[in-house]
């Protein structure tokens, strides 16, 4: 189903972006076509506003609240944001935003787990979380990368109830498959040994392209880079590039349609 209006407990439903609204409004808009909203006022939102590809929101964006590169982030869809905060500190995880009301859209948080992967919890109110997904410029899936797949496992496991599948792939390499009543969620996976110790465990967003060689050569084009070329596997054809600003991001075609 590409066009949503909710998201079950335990679902990751919304991704974003701290960054320069500016900069990432002309590089995400030259790439896949999005359009962007203010949210409101910028004295009330912040200045966080929607990208919307077709009408339908796809993600969000800010200004860049911490140090260091920008980066996107996954957010999970909570029944109780404040329960969840408290699971993910008995489980070894940080709070880095307390839970918090955004004026009528929902209330989040911001954790890391115990490896040190940001992520963020929403619980649903006015803000339904994406409301298109799986089609060519909105957004798809979310994997971890991490360098302890076991205790990644184990704690979000135990925040959320997922049931972490681990498939070998063959040639030394495994994959986890995260679900959620049956339903395939998101992924997990060690850190690709050619990554550089100094980046930190993390949660990558996957977005749907028609093309990931003309996607990566046009990221390129608007002062993107190419961090990994695109290159054939088991589910389609994907590539990892950043923006113009060093945020990572993946894109893929699937070689089936996803429901």
């Amino acid at each position: 189903m590409s066009e949503r209006t909710s998201y079950a407990p335990g679902t990751p439903c919304w991704i974003d972006i701290g960054t320069d609204v500016e900069a990432a409004k002309a590089f995400y808009g030259g790439l896949f076509g999005w359009e962007f909203t203010a949210a409101g006022p910028p004295e009330e939102t912040g200045g966080y506003g929607m990208f919307a590809k077709n009408g339908k929101t796809v993600a969000g964006v800010g200004p860049q609240q911490s140090p260091g590169p920008p980066f996107w982030t996954t957010y999970v869809a909570v029944a109780d944001a404040d329960a969840t905060a408290i699971t993910v500190k008995e489980n070894g995880g940080q709070e880095i935003v307390a839970p918090m009301d955004v004026m009528t859209a929902g209330r989040m948080a911001v954790f890391q787990d115990p490896e040190g992967a940001f992520f963020s919890v929403w619980q649903l109110a006015d803000h339904r979380g994406a409301e298109l997904v799986n089609e060519p410029g909105a957004w798809s899936w979310n994997e971890l990368n991490t360098r302890n797949l076991d205790a990644a496992k184990s704690f979000y496991s135990a925040v959320f109830g997922w049931e972490c599948v681990t498939q070998d792939m063959g040639g030394g390499m495994s994959y986890t498959e995260v679900k959620l009543d049956g339903n395939s969620v998101a992924g997990m996976m060690d850190m690709p040994a050619q990554v550089p110790e100094m980046v930190p465990a993390h949660w990558l967003v996957y977005i749907t392209v028609e093309d990931p060689d003309a996607t990566a050569a046009k990221a390129h084009e608007l002062g993107g880079a190419v961090m990994m070329p695109p290159m054939d596997i088991p589910p389609g054809r994907f590539a990892v590039l950043a923006d113009d600003r060093g945020a990572a991001f993946a894109v893929i075609r699937m070689n089936e349609p996803q429901p």
